[in-house]
């Protein structure tokens, strides 16, 4: 009987050992093709502008060509501290407005969807100010915050804020009643509910809002950029723009989108690191 045991000990083992090695190499296969054909997507994407700025279509004929953008950017940008300093701006400014709004809408989603009497008194203004787009809060917060910086930090964080309070708040709402029914049949207190049961299930609403987030506070703090300031990527756009130079916001534009992938990617990695068992899915 005991080699009987252990063989199928040793069988259990082995196809353990093969299920998790197939997925490991799943895993491994699939990155490489999404990344060859995000590459082809990019590289025919850059072909077909080329050919519609050479046959001069309908509405290319100021556009200037990828070889143009290109040779602009050599010579006026890439070793250039002045262009790389707008990226460290506007980067800056959307990890403060983003991880402000992450900290301060967490909790009062949490707190919106677990709290009755709460909720009666804050959802309501939330609900009225949540329409309000948030470039509309670009005069009020000049006016309010002593400088410019933290105007554009402000709005910012109000792009981001609304969306993440929202998503949790969804969230808790979502949760089945029969969770809770369960786990208080069982003894357990309020504390070790929300521990086990409310944070748990809200993980995959706070990644949403996050992943939701990061791309309007780049929306944000780019247009933001074009009113209130003298730096930053959205300026370094603007400034092309005025002085009649569309290669120079065609650079910007390209630019703007490389720093949101950028910022895209992070995000993703933190999301994994909150949901590891996506990795198996």
């Amino acid at each position: 009987m005991p080699d009987v045991e252990e063989s199928i000990r040793a069988a259990h083992a082995v196809k353990s050992e093969r299920s998790t090695n197939n997925t490991k190499r799943a895993f491994r296969l699939r990155i490489p093709r999404i990344r060859w054909r995000g590459a082809l997507a990019i590289v025919g994407f850059f072909i077909l502008w080329d050919l519609l700025v050479r046959n001069q279509a309908p509405g290319f004929d100021s556009i200037p060509s990828p070889l143009a953008v290109i040779q602009i950017f050599f010579k006026q940008f890439a070793f250039t501290a002045t262009y790389w300093h707008s990226w460290f701006v506007s980067f800056q400014r959307v990890m403060y407005g983003f991880i402000l709004a992450q900290l301060l809408g967490i909790p009062l989603g949490l707190i919106l969807g677990t709290r009755k009497r709460v909720n009666y008194l804050l959802f309501p203004i939330i609900e009225l100010l949540r329409p309000i787009p948030p470039l509309a809060w670009v005069p009020l917060s000049i006016l309010f915050w002593p400088t410019n910086e933290l105007s554009i930090v402000f709005i910012t964080f109000i792009g981001a804020f609304f969306i993440i309070v929202i998503n949790v708040y969804d969230g808790v709402r979502t949760i089945r009643k029969e969770h809770f029914w369960l786990a208080q049949s069982l003894g357990a207190s309020q504390s070790t509910i929300f521990r086990r049961i409310i944070i748990p299930s809200v993980i995959p609403s706070i990644a949403v809002g996050m992943t939701l987030g990061i791309a309007v506070t780049w929306n944000v703090v780019i247009a933001a950029e074009m009113i209130a300031s003298d730096s930053g990527l959205g300026r370094l756009t603007w400034e092309g723009y005025v002085s009649g130079s569309p290669s120079i916001v065609v650079v910007g534009m390209i630019s703007i989108g490389i720093a949101g992938y950028l910022s895209t990617i992070i995000v993703d990695y933190i999301e994994k690191r909150m949901m590891p068992w996506k990795q198996l899915s």
